[in-house]
């Protein structure tokens, strides 16, 4: 674990993979909880929490460095299903990275449960994990100028749904009509770290 000052009132801490920032960041929300811990913000990343609105950050990274964070408990059961036609531009091109057809391709996506290891990119986009470190794919050579909302999207070793139209370079192999982000929903975002999501096949794929 490495923590790094960022201005007079934040910490960076960054950890060796994402299960230990997953283990981090539910540890730094019980002690928020239970008042151990006075704090404005806590924000997972892919390795990384950061920490907002400190009255002591000094104390703090010094506690940090010397506890031991207890493993995360299993995740909640409940899980979003999440609508999708696989019929993404790129499917084809994902087909051929894995070396299997497109149906193959919508077939192994949608068995698998995934979860929101992080937000982050735009408001109601979760990177999501489950695939195996094989079916990893690259981001495109040339992003798009404009991916069109509901997409389904890979790269690297993450899934994730654009919330809103926006430039990208995941490739994409689905969409769905569902809405990720509305300000007039209490939580706003549908999917939060630790969500459980599945990919349902509607239509045609």
């Amino acid at each position: 674990m490495r923590v790094l000052p960022v201005g007079d009132a934040a910490l960076l801490v960054e950890v060796s993979s994402g299960e230990e920032a997953r283990a981090l960041h539910t540890e730094l929300l019980r002690r928020r909880a239970e008042g151990a811990l006075s704090v404005r913000e806590i924000v997972p990343a892919a390795r990384t929490v950061l920490l907002d609105g400190l009255t002591d950050p000094a104390r703090l990274a010094t506690e940090l460095t010397t506890s031991e964070v207890p493993p995360a408990p299993p995740r909640a059961r409940e899980t979003v299903e999440l609508p999708v036609r696989y019929d993404g531009p790129d499917l084809a091109d994902v087909a051929a990275h894995w070396g299997v057809s497109p149906e193959e391709v919508a077939r192994i996506h949608a068995d698998t449960e995934f979860s929101v290891a992080f937000c982050g990119f735009a408001p109601g986009f979760g990177y999501l994990t489950g695939l195996p470190q094989s079916y990893d794919v690259p981001r495109r050579a040339t992003p798009r100028t404009s991916v069109p909302a509901g997409a389904v999207a890979l790269a690297g070793p993450y899934t994730g749904v654009y919330p809103r139209s926006s430039p990208g370079g995941w490739q994409l192999i689905g969409s769905t009509d569902t809405v990720l982000w509305d300000h007039t929903r209490v939580p706003a975002a549908l999917l939060s770290p630790g969500t459980r999501v599945r990919f349902v096949p509607v239509g045609r794929s």
